[in-house]
């Protein structure tokens, strides 16, 4: 049904226009949505913000099995019959070799592992003896890549965070909290520092960590999360990063965190640890007797050695040779036998029933509704496209350069008949460029803000609709600057239609063009999976365009099964609003005896006879619509999934073959 709703933007008689009452409609819809965002709201106590991590959590998991199905139709276990404890005021790591499990079972014990259909969890994940799920508005989880808008300095992050999180406090309130927590995280020498980018010079790698964890402690979650925090970070930064984790912890704070071979001066901040190694844990309890219990497992921990490399290197799997892989592997197997035998009698394997498991799958959460989150998008997208100064050069040089080589070109061109060529490729040139121009421009918004898009829809219960309408509102003062900038130096310059009216209908063309044209690089974003695949897909796109773009193949000609392909053109329209403006009225002498042509006989061998300007901006508001419905529909269909974990037990015979 929602295809047929947008086709049919797309499909329309040209000769019909959009009814004005539904943009009357549409606009006292955004105008009350702007309204209800800036009404001030009801004054609350910096206890609405702070009351969220007021009671400690115990998170329990237990028999934490999971399994993954291979397309060749063998199964793999990712973890096996896993079970631990995690206590508020003390600081949990996670510790193994790469593919042990650890971001496995952070994510699953987070309520964050993404749905696979050939994924099966099962087990139980209990906070405070309940479901996970009656706690997930106050989880807080810091992922491995910290991505922020780049433009934004760090209290201007914090503040978005607090404000989207908690739209009934105060702006003092959310202040004082904010800057609280920017102290604690030690913060204050880069608070209005912009986060930066590569173009852009900005935060470190420790302070972008730090920023991570400061942002989620906004909701002052019960719970915290952090996947491989010290990832890529100097040794220095690295031990600040897990400093902040252990005062959280020293805060009566849950905090369970994975982290890969940490230098000895970090594993004395652990206050327990839990070592994996393909799937099974080989110990799991309180880091100061790690070492003294594998000591009574045969294996001791030289002196003056790292422990956590000695327990890394305990847990490895040798693959130089077969036969360093099958002592490893042995050793491996013969460590989580032993564990597994004794574990009732650790710290960490205390306080589990034997009741029916539990379900821990996600619940919704209650976030406000979208027209209160509208105000703040549309500011922070505003500075992030205002502030990208780098970007705005680039661009302005880039029309500039365009400019001055077409006016070259095509320089005070006459009215002899031989200008009709030139003036139609002059017209389709301005209507190329300027769809590729702003086309680039957006084919990396959304893959580049992915990630925060998704974590803020799930976080706040956010719906779709917000973000892209900010984002579009956003960009609509760029996308005019720039064709206006274009065509204010070519029209003049190459001796177009010497009129005011044609001029500003030449630059409302392609203004016009260069909206659909970011609608087009939007929708390409948000379907592409990565930057680099919607660099690939959206020039092939503007191909097609091109192509049906009314100037290479005649419309009546197309065949019919890619007859719906013009009417999405994005240059097919641009291109003959250009040339009905441009060619009316014109008259052209002849390079030989004889009446020359008329500009109404050029559009007629462009097929472009009686086609009006105001037929060419309704085909483009046409394709500007089906384009922006088409982005919308990508992203609502793109709201995070995650995998659900079931109360059935596997039986661990029917697993992969053991270790």
């Amino acid at each position: 049904m929602e295809f047929l709703a947008g086709a049919l933007l797309i499909t329309l008689p040209r000769d019909k226009s959009i009814p004005l009452g539904a943009g009357a409609v549409l606009a006292k819809a955004v105008d009350g949505a702007v309204r209800a965002v800036t009404k001030p709201r009801s004054a609350h106590a910096a206890a609405s913000i702070e009351q969220a991590g007021a009671q400690a959590v115990t998170l329990v998991w237990d028999r934490l099995t999971c399994i993954l199905k291979t397309k060749n139709g063998q199964v793999r276990a990712l973890l096996r019959d896993i079970q631990g404890t995690a206590r508020p005021g003390r600081l949990l790591a996670i510790l193994g070799p790469s593919g042990a499990g650890k971001t496995t079972l952070l994510n699953i014990l987070a309520g964050q592992l993404p749905f696979n259909k050939n994924i099966e969890l099962t087990g139980r994940v209990l906070a405070n003896g309940r479901p996970l799920d009656s706690l997930l508005g106050h989880v807080g989880f810091v992922a491995q890549e910290d991505i922020f808008y780049s433009q934004l300095t760090v209290r201007e992050t914090l503040l978005m965070a607090a404000q989207l999180s908690n739209g009934t406090s105060t702006a003092s309130e959310r202040e004082r909290v904010v800057d609280d927590i920017i102290a604690r995280l030690g913060l204050a020498k880069v608070r209005a520092t912009r986060i930066g980018d590569k173009k852009t010079r900005g935060l470190s790698g420790g302070e972008r960590k730090r920023l991570s964890i400061a942002v989620e402690l906004i909701a002052r979650p019960k719970l915290i999360f952090a996947d491989e925090p010290t990832t890529g970070l100097d040794s220095f930064q690295a031990h600040k990063v897990v400093e902040a984790l252990k005062q959280l912890a020293e805060e009566n704070h849950t905090v369970i965190a994975s982290i890969h071979q940490p230098r000895s001066s970090i594993y004395t901040l652990f206050d327990d640890v839990i070592l994996l190694s393909e799937g099974e844990v080989l110990y799991a309890g309180e880091a100061d007797r790690a070492l003294s219990y594998f000591d009574a497992q045969g294996h001791r921990c030289p002196k003056h050695y790292n422990p956590a490399e000695f327990l890394a290197d305990l847990a490895a799997v040798d693959h130089s040779s077969p036969d360093a892989e099958d002592s490893s592997r042995s050793r491996v197997r013969q460590l989580a036998l032993a564990w597994r035998a004794e574990a009732g009698s650790r710290a960490l394997a205390d306080g589990h029933g034997e009741g029916d498991a539990v379900p821990a799958q996600l619940g919704a959460r209650k976030g406000g509704g979208g027209a209160r989150h509208l105000g703040l998008l549309f500011r922070r997208s505003l500075r992030q496209v205002l502030r990208d100064v780098p970007t705005l050069v680039s661009r302005a040089g880039s029309q500039l350069s365009s400019a001055a080589v077409f006016a070259g070109i095509y320089w005070r061109m006459g009215l002899h008949e031989s200008t009709i060529q030139d003036r139609t490729g002059l017209l389709q040139v301005c209507a190329v460029g300027t769809a590729m121009s702003s086309l680039i421009k957006t084919l990396n918004v959304f893959p580049r803000e992915r990630v925060i898009v998704q974590r803020e829809r799930s976080r706040y219960n956010m719906p779709a609709w917000p973000y892209l309408l900010s984002k579009l509102a956003a960009e609509l003062p760029v996308g005019a600057l720039f064709p206006a900038l274009f065509g204010c130096i070519v029209y003049p310059a190459t001796g177009l239609n010497p009129s005011m009216a044609r001029f500003s209908r030449f630059l409302a063309v392609l203004t016009l063009e260069s909206f659909s044209a970011q609608a087009l690089g939007l929708a390409v974003g948000a379907a592409a999976p990565s930057t680099e695949a919607a660099l690939a897909i959206g020039p092939a796109a503007m191909l097609i365009s091109i192509v049906f773009g009314g100037l290479f193949v005649n419309e009546a000609n197309v065949p019919r099964v890619l007859s719906w392909l013009p009417k999405t053109s994005i240059i097919k329209y641009a291109f003959a609003g250009l040339c009905v403006n441009e060619f009316t009225g014109l008259n052209f002498t002849s390079n030989g005896a004889g009446p020359g042509l008329t500009g109404t006989q050029a559009l007629k061998r462009l097929s472009f006879a009686g086609t009006s300007i105001g037929q060419s901006l309704v085909g483009q508001g046409r394709v500007l619509l089906f384009y922006y419905w088409l982005t919308y529909s990508i992203l609502q269909r793109q709201t995070p999934k995650y995998q659900p974990v079931e109360s059935a037990r596997p039986s661990l015979e029917s697993l992969a073959a053991p270790l």
